[in-house]
């Protein structure tokens, strides 16, 4: 479904994402993982066509993403609460999102009806505008506008963020469920590790804008090969530290002692 050729951005002097090649099939679950700047949410943005790539392209069912915009009414993302139009109720929202997709009040109606465990009685019916929820309910208005036309196709990057627990457990069970029921395909980024795994049977590692590792998740099977990476990079990060502690202690003896002899540098 989806096919990423030679896909290149840079900002400034970085280079944000470098994927030569990678391909992502309908009705896939995939995660895509990685530390802060790794390229992620860039990822998503060229996918989207919110930012034109440097070099090569993203290609939906064979379309490129710049050349059409065929692809978005097929396609539902939240990427952050920019997506949302915040002087507007969440039903307000809603309805207007329907509207796009040709969905009538009864339709969207009917449509929310399975989330209702998931807003916990606090997106509806709550008489505010968007604006003056909180980040979690935010987080839950976007979600839901993202899968309401139920789209083949459904970008989410950060779906945990801002929730708790209990949401957090809620919505890997409706991602799961959607993908199963729809046959979607579904994207989500995340630095939670565990929920990643809970929920895709595919997962990307992403470093430096590179994909370095691309896992198949059975039961939970990629858990311990990402959660040795991941150690692995923290322990080469601190023994880095304390090489450069120790260097910089020796230099400083060095010049201490340089100092008391009355040696000069050359």
């Amino acid at each position: 479904m989806i096919k990423i050729s030679q896909l290149q951005k840079r900002f400034g002097t970085k280079l944000a994402v470098d994927i030569e090649q990678y391909q992502i099939a309908k009705g896939e679950l995939l995660g895509l993982v990685g530390n802060n700047g790794a390229g992620k949410t860039t990822l998503f943005r060229l996918i989207l066509d919110l930012l034109k790539a440097d070099h090569g392209g993203v290609t939906l069912k064979g379309m490129a993403v710049e050349q059409t915009e065929e692809w978005k009414k097929y396609t539902g993302a939240f990427i952050d609460d920019g997506f949302l139009i915040d002087y507007l109720t969440p039903e307000e929202y809603f309805y207007f999102i329907g509207k796009m997709y040709g969905l009538k009040k009864e339709e969207v109606d009917a449509r929310l009806q399975p989330f209702e465990r998931f807003m916990n009685g606090e997106v509806l019916g709550q008489k505010k505008y968007i604006r003056n929820f909180s980040m979690g309910n935010k987080q839950k208005i976007g979600i839901i506008s993202a899968m309401i036309h139920h789209p083949e196709l459904l970008i989410l990057d950060e779906p945990f963020n801002f929730l708790d627990p209990s949401s957090q457990s809620i919505i890997k069970h409706l991602l799961k469920r959607y993908n199963e029921e729809h046959g979607a395909t579904v994207i989500i980024s995340s630095h939670n590790l565990n929920h990643t795994v809970d929920v895709c049977t595919r997962i990307a590692l992403l470093e430096n804008g590179v994909i370095l590792r691309d896992l198949k998740n059975i039961d939970g099977s990629a858990e311990k090969e990402l959660e040795d990476y991941f150690n692995l990079r923290v322990e080469e990060e601190i023994a880095a530290e304390e090489s450069e502690e120790i260097l910089g202690k020796v230099q400083s003896e060095e010049r201490a002692e340089c100092t008391e002899k009355g040696c000069t540098e050359a």
